[in-house]
């Protein structure tokens, strides 16, 4: 059995695509994670989204502790910026976790600019468009 990622997003990244073009870009986020699997050989990438905090954080639980599961990819939408309970669900699991963003939320509004996820995540991307889940993938693989 391949080794897996699993990729999680949180909400409003289902409407990646059609939602603020000039950030997120045109293409849907489904589209592009289907084809970022498909070119995978060595492991099997999975995904996961919901606008639902608690699904994410369930999500995490169910497979955070997975022997088969690699890494996780989390891309937790504005919860990055408001939610203690998926920074403690991440420090509670042991499959690391890297923090995507598809802009750069440095260069964004003030709220945007501090992540409650980072310090409990092994790393982040952010600011390479869709790529930065390939990126976080790449990352993933290095492990």
């Amino acid at each position: 059995m391949k080794p897996e990622v699993l990729i999680i997003n949180g909400p409003n990244l289902n409407l990646t695509g059609r939602r603020e073009p000039g950030i997120y870009g045109t293409r849907p986020l489904d589209d592009y994670l289907a084809e970022l699997a498909a070119e995978e050989a060595d492991i099997t990438v999975t995904t996961f989204q919901s606008n639902h905090e608690g699904a994410l954080i369930d999500k995490l639980h169910e497979r955070g502790f997975d022997p088969e599961v690699k890494g996780i990819i989390l891309n937790a939408g504005a919860y990055t910026h408001t939610s203690l309970a998926l920074a403690d669900a991440i420090r509670a699991i042991s499959v690391p976790v890297i923090e995507v963003h598809i802009s750069n939320t440095a260069a964004r509004e003030p709220e945007r600019h501090r992540s409650l996820i980072a310090p409990a995540c092994r790393g982040t991307i952010a600011g390479f468009g869709l790529d930065s889940y390939r990126i976080a993938l790449e990352a993933v693989k290095r492990l």
